[in-house]
C-alpha cells in the first residue's frame, strides 16, 4: 500500500505507540533472529510494508486507514 509523506508520519505514531511488535529502540519483534532488525514500517515513507501493521494496528485509526485505502484506489 503506498502512502504520502504526511500519513507516513502518523503511521510512524502508530507503531510506536500501538505496534506489540515493536520494541523500546524501534527494532521489530517478528524479525527478530538474534540480531536487532529495524522496524519496516519506522523507516518506510512511501509504503506499508508490514502485513502485521496493515491488518492489526492501522484499523485502530480509522480516520488514517479510510484516508490510505481511498488513496490507493486512486491509483
Amino acid at each position: 500500500m503506498r502512502i504520502t509523506p504526511k500519513q507516513a508520519g502518523k503511521v510512524r505514531r502508530l507503531v510506536k505507540t500501538l505496534c506489540a511488535n515493536c520494541d523500546r529502540d524501534g527494532n521489530c519483534l517478528l524479525l527478530d533472529d538474534g540480531e536487532a532488525h529495524r522496524c519496516v514500517q519506522l523507516i518506510s515513507v512511501y509504503g506499508i510494508y508490514c502485513n502485521y501493521f496493515k491488518e492489526a494496528v492501522l484499523p485502530a485509526d480509522r480516520e488514517l486507514y479510510e484516508e490510505i485505502q481511498k488513496y490507493n484506489k486512486q491509483k
